[in-house]
């Protein structure tokens, strides 16, 4: 195929298709909903306070205060309500893209956990669990107006995480955990081929006018005229497998108090899968004599498959946490943690083809397509309390404030905002048999409604917007809300 502008605006509008922002796995994607026992009191403190089977999730350290084998189980509901209350956008040429505002983007997620500990000798504790620590879904309806910036979101991430301690039978005990984690990703949106459409129309418009007083039609050439494309659409799905380092420490200053900490390092996916893209526009070189030969679409669109791959960054944590045992019936709970988001700068969708596939058109193993992220660095404060009612019953209460880390370059993937998160729950325990049950529930009140502005962006300015992506542009307002449940069940053996 030649090169011309027509043949680099129908390269730039499928490489558009897999250009899905990043915020796709988005505003913080960490999931807070790990276990009932901690959730009841906004996880405050959870990495001082090793209740259960739960703290090798939590800080592995803890595992030191538990006596002989613990199992802790159970699943959470998370049910958030995200709707656009205003959406409009503009395509390539800067025309209107007609639609609505998407419907209710979220359906509930089912987030299972299982933990065990066991306890070796005085001194040496292990156990393992299983859990979700990241995920997201959000799914627009077809005839949504920012549809040509997304439709489908979803990551899923399950979490193996064996852990072991060590005490020195004064009070002060360190723990390792390793998480070894599988992620599955997808990202789809429609795609815009107004720009080729129009330079179609342009292109015929031109030559028919040449062609006047000859007696000749642009037909007489073999040039087809221009009729519309349907919509274009994009799939791409990834999976891969990544590790990461968690380091716990507790020390226990008295009977009544003691302090927490857990350090975790980063890691980075790589989403390997392929871009589906159908719809594509074909071409053809007309030979149009005089007019030379140029380089046209034909009317008909096919579809095309690429290998790629997809970076994405987890990123350091650190928390710290503190128990404090008032009085016999009363504890209280306090807890931060703080999160390196801002080494998730980009979203980069990159050939595993070499750039010689059907998609990409680039030479080498080079980004395919770029989004600008710039996510920011996050704090979480959490404050909680204990109410031991009875022997067998106990009340939870916890408020967290969640700060999101998607600041200037907002998206339609992950329209987010900082947030309050409160929480209750409540607790009951067999003084026969030890089983004890947790249930909590909470409600998430997001600070702000989310306001979208989204363009497309250079890779080698990620500050600049791009120029091939036209006037193409996404506005919208959402309304935020979410609520969740936990249950959960320990045993001690």
């Amino acid at each position: 195929m030649k090169s011309s502008p027509l043949t680099r605006a129908i390269r730039l509008a499928t490489l558009a298709a897999v250009a899905a922002p990043a915020s796709v796995f988005a505003g913080g994607f960490s999931l807070n909903e790990q276990s009932a026992s901690a959730m009841g009191v906004a996880n405050a403190g959870a990495v001082a306070n090793p209740e259960n089977a739960t703290t090798v999730l939590f800080n592995p350290a803890g595992m030191s205060q538990l006596k002989g084998t613990n199992i802790s189980f159970g699943a959470a509901v998370l049910d958030i309500k995200a709707e656009a209350k205003s959406a409009s956008a503009t395509n390539t040429l800067g025309g209107p893209v007609n639609g609505g505002t998407g419907g209710d983007i979220a359906d509930p997620a089912f987030l299972p956990n299982f933990y065990l500990t066991h306890e070796i000798n005085d001194s040496i504790d292990v156990g393992f669990g299983f859990h979700a620590p990241y995920g997201l879904a959000a799914d627009y309806d077809d005839d949504f107006a920012g549809r040509y910036f997304a439709d489908k979101t979803e990551l899923t991430v399950i979490s193996f995480s064996p852990a072991i301690s060590v005490n020195n039978g004064k009070g002060l005990s360190m723990g390792l955990g390793l998480n070894i984690m599988y992620a599955e990703g997808k990202l789809t949106k429609f795609q815009d081929y107004s720009g080729i459409y129009g330079r179609w129309q342009q292109g015929y418009a031109q030559i028919e006018s040449g062609l006047q007083g000859t007696g000749m039609t642009p037909a007489d050439l073999g040039l087809a005229a221009p009729s519309a494309f349907e919509e274009g659409y994009a799939d791409i799905e990834g999976n891969d497998i990544a590790v990461n380092f968690r380091v716990g420490f507790l020390y226990e200053l008295s009977d009544r108090t003691q302090f927490g900490l857990t350090a975790q390092t980063g890691t980075e996916f790589e989403l390997k899968g392929d871009a589906e893209i159908s719809g594509l526009p074909q071409t053809a070189d007309y030979n149009l004599g005089a007019f030379g030969t140029q380089t046209l679409p034909t009317g008909a669109q096919a579809a095309a498959s690429e290998a790629v791959r997809v970076p994405l960054a987890i990123p350091e944590s650190i928390t710290v946490g503190a128990r404090h045992q008032l009085n016999d019936t009363v504890t209280l709970l306090a807890g931060a943690s703080y999160s390196r988001w801002s080494r998730f700068e980009e979203l980069d969708i990159i050939s595993r083809e070499g750039g010689t596939g059907a998609v990409s058109s680039v030479t080498g193993n080079e980004v395919i397509t770029h989004i600008t992220e710039k996510w920011k660095n996050t704090w979480q404060f959490n404050v909680g309390s204990i109410w031991q009612v009875t022997p067998e019953w106990a009340l939870k209460a916890g408020y967290a404030w969640d700060e999101s880390p998607v600041d200037n370059y907002l998206t339609a993937r992950i329209p987010s905002s900082d947030r309050h998160w409160l929480t209750l729950g409540g607790q009951w325990k067999s003084i026969d048999n030890g089983w004890t049950v947790d249930a909590a529930v909470g409600t998430l009140l997001f600070t702000d409604d989310p306001k979208v502005d989204e363009y497309s962006y250079l890779h080698a300015a990620p500050d600049q917007k791009d120029p091939n992506a036209g006037a193409s542009n996404y506005k919208g307002e959402y309304e935020l809300s979410a609520w969740s449940a936990s249950l959960q069940v320990s045993k001690a053996f």
